[in-house]
């Protein structure tokens, strides 16, 4: 047990450092020995951990998954109704918050991959699906409480994620910092619309 602790630890840390080359470099020049070269490992060691650089992008995307999931962590003190923690989480997914968690670049070249790769295209799937759900859980938290209607919380959810994503797609491209503030406040307008709160 204490093993596969050690392991996983030592895998977060190839991949990190797979992560920081990629945002730096482009993930198309970030390979296995400049991984090990930057971590200061043998590259036999970092072979070890993940037999090969295809691998090593599966769990770039496990990665990037962990890092966008921290968007719902509310702290205790926004917590005190399902109302709150909800538009406290519509707050991080509009927000500077949601863009520095994983750098958009490397984000967008995996989600490239994907086109390609059945195997990338099923995990970023997943990854997608995963943040979907989460808001669906906080929706229905709030539509049991009679807090908001809405017909189907995972259709709304799945809207709202629609429209982080185009959101980001588009700001992305976007360099004055009022314009870009400008079009989060919109979209986060039009997300909290789609919530329908009583």
């Amino acid at each position: 047990m204490g093993r596969r602790s050690l392991k996983d630890a030592r895998q977060k840390e190839i991949i990190e450092v797979f992560y920081q080359i990629a945002k730096q470099e482009g993930l198309e020049n970030a390979s296995l020995a400049k991984t090990a070269e930057l971590a200061g490992m043998n590259p036999s060691l970092i072979i070890h951990y993940f037999k090969s650089r295809e691998q090593l992008v599966y769990g770039l995307i496990e990665f990037i998954l962990d890092r966008y999931l921290q968007i719902f962590n509310v702290p205790a003190s926004d917590s005190s109704t399902p109302k709150t923690v909800l538009l406290k989480i519509i707050d991080n997914v509009f927000s500077k918050k949601w863009n520095v968690l994983f750098d958009d670049s490397v984000s967008y070249s995996c989600y490239a991959l994907a086109l390609r790769d059945e195997t990338i295209a099923g995990r970023y799937r997943q990854l997608l699906e995963t943040l979907r759900k989460n808001m669906e859980q906080y929706i229905k938290a709030c539509k049991k409480e009679g807090l908001l209607q809405v017909a189907n919380a995972a259709v709304t959810a799945d809207l709202i994620f629609v429209l982080v994503d185009g959101a980001y797609y588009y700001l992305s491209l976007v360099k004055d910092e009022k314009e870009y503030a400008a079009g989060l406040k919109r979209y986060k307008k039009q997300a909290i619309a789609l919530l329908n709160f009583v």
